[in-house]
């Protein structure tokens, strides 16, 4: 009996859930721009902020290594084993593949015994600094989502820069310092991320963590992605609404998960004693077996895909945008200032669409704007950027009542058909255009457009999900 009576709930959810195609499952994750829904004129779009999925961003890069010949293997050298580092007999020679530890080895398949990896030449002209930058480059504005985690088959570096770039390798900051002795190597007082607050989480550290020197089972260093958005989701990432609230409402803190370029900046190699072995210089090298990168293209909120294509990454952008980012409107779609996507309100956000411009139209519709149910986000603490959201109050989105309508600005009430928003009070509207966020034309009051134009309904709720509650709340008392 049971399981007939699970057989039938079975079927009758994939009954419904074909026919709830148009309505995601899943909404939080902002993998749709747009889905559409029925309102008095009929079937039309509506759109909503989208990001394309997280992936391994490695696939992707170009590295640079700096100085170019730093490389092993040119002329081939000897090197000591990391496990005994007075035996050197191992080979390293660039005309042999066996034996060559060229850069791309630290972004292929990792799993193999022994491992794959990238080294430099020995630290055979100590007392000169052995130095090197990694500079990884994607050509295209990225956001992290997971850790960078950089694998060494050397030692840990005993001093070491992560820098991240924004303008594609113009300039650099400091994203994380890294040193076996942090006040020595850069003045700096040690700390880790777990000294770190929702309030100091921008703050640039230095961390003795992942400095051990000379160590076998020591290979790891991390820059910690995923414990700075526990700040604001919490410790297993469940809020990421809250995560989503501060990033979509704190410029500095969203630039600070976005690179268009990564630098590892190698400076001084693990010694492990306090005084270098100038007798067995070829102990002391760099190697790296592996190094993770993911995250995803950054495309404000207007795309879901990203293409690799001729070595480049380019957002295929919707809601009428343009550009590698979606950092412009089309043309012909610039009858407002362009705006990237908002995050809120949960779970859907705001796609802020490009609309028609004016010169583009003979006789141009009137617009509709649509925006969250400000009325559903709730500020828990004044001293707090980002709104407390009532998940419960949020409708998805909602049409705006204009006769209510007594504020513009230039995030959520923008001033439609060109007109720009003044001192937060009122809109200046073109010529053609009147009403207080210039959304009537102004032959509509004298009566000569000869069209008739409504406001579209708000979306409603899928029938098809209430139905399927319906039933499962009329078969929830089993006895098993």
């Amino acid at each position: 009996m049971y399981l007939s009576r699970f057989l039938s709930i079975h079927a009758l959810w994939v009954t419904v859930s074909s026919l709830m195609q148009p309505y995601p499952l899943v909404w939080g994750h902002y993998d749709v721009c747009k889905t559409q829904i029925y309102t008095e004129e009929g079937k039309v779009w509506d759109y909503m902020a989208c990001q394309p999925e997280s992936t391994d961003m490695t696939k992707y890069l170009k590295v640079k290594l700096d100085p170019p010949d730093i490389t092993c293997g040119d002329p081939p050298e000897s090197f000591c084993a990391m496990g005994n580092p007075y035996m050197c007999n191992n080979e390293c020679d660039a005309s042999t593949p066996e034996l060559a530890h060229p850069p791309e080895l630290m972004f292929d398949f990792e799993g193999r015994h022994p491992s794959t990896f990238w080294q430099s030449a020995t630290w055979k002209e100590y007392p000169k600094p052995l130095q090197v930058n990694i500079t990884l480059s994607w050509s295209k504005t990225i956001e992290l989502t997971d850790n960078i985690v950089i694998t060494f088959e050397s030692g840990r570096p005993d001093q070491m820069i992560l820098e991240k770039s924004l303008d594609y390798g113009r300039t650099w900051q400091p994203y994380q310092y890294y040193a076996t002795d942090c006040l020595d190597a850069f003045h700096m007082d040690p700390k880790s991320v777990k000294d770190l607050s929702q309030h100091t989480v921008l703050e640039i550290i230095c961390t003795e963590e992942y400095s051990t020197g000379y160590t076998t089972n020591s290979k790891i260093i991390h820059f910690e992605i995923k414990d700075r958005f526990a700040f604001f989701a919490g410790p297993r990432l469940r809020n990421m609404a809250s995560l989503y609230g501060q990033l979509d409402t704190t410029k500095k803190l969203r630039d600070f998960f976005t690179v268009t370029d990564l630098r590892i900046r190698l400076l001084r190699p693990a010694v492990g004693e306090i005084f270098v072995d100038e007798l067995h210089l070829a102990r002391y090298f760099y190697a790296i077996s592996d190094i993770k990168v993911r995250g995803r293209c950054k495309c404000n909120l207007h795309a879901t895909v990203c293409v690799y294509d001729n070595s480049k990454l380019t957002c295929e952008c919707e809601h009428n945008t343009t550009g590698p980012d979606c950092g412009k409107c089309k043309k012909n779609y610039q009858g407002r200032p362009w705006s990237p996507g908002s995050y809120l309100p949960i779970p859907k956000g705001t796609a802020n669409t490009c609309i028609p411009s004016i010169s583009s139209i003979g006789n141009p519709p009137k617009f509709n704007r649509i925006w969250p149910n400000i009325s559903s986000l709730e500020v828990s603490n004044p001293k707090q950027v980002a709104p407390k959201l009532a998940l419960s109050t949020v409708s998805s989105v909602q049409v705006a009542n204009h006769k209510r309508a007594n504020v513009c600005d230039n995030e959520l009430l923008h001033c439609q058909n060109g007109g720009t928003c003044h001192n937060n009070v009122r809109c200046l509207c073109p010529a053609a255009y009147t009403g207080i966020l210039c959304e009537k034309l102004r032959c509509e009051e004298a009566g000569s457009c000869g069209s008739d134009s409504g406001q579209a309904a708000p979306p409603q709720g899928s029938p098809a999900l209430l139905l399927l509650t319906a039933l499962l709340g009329t078969a929830s008392p089993w006895a098993f």
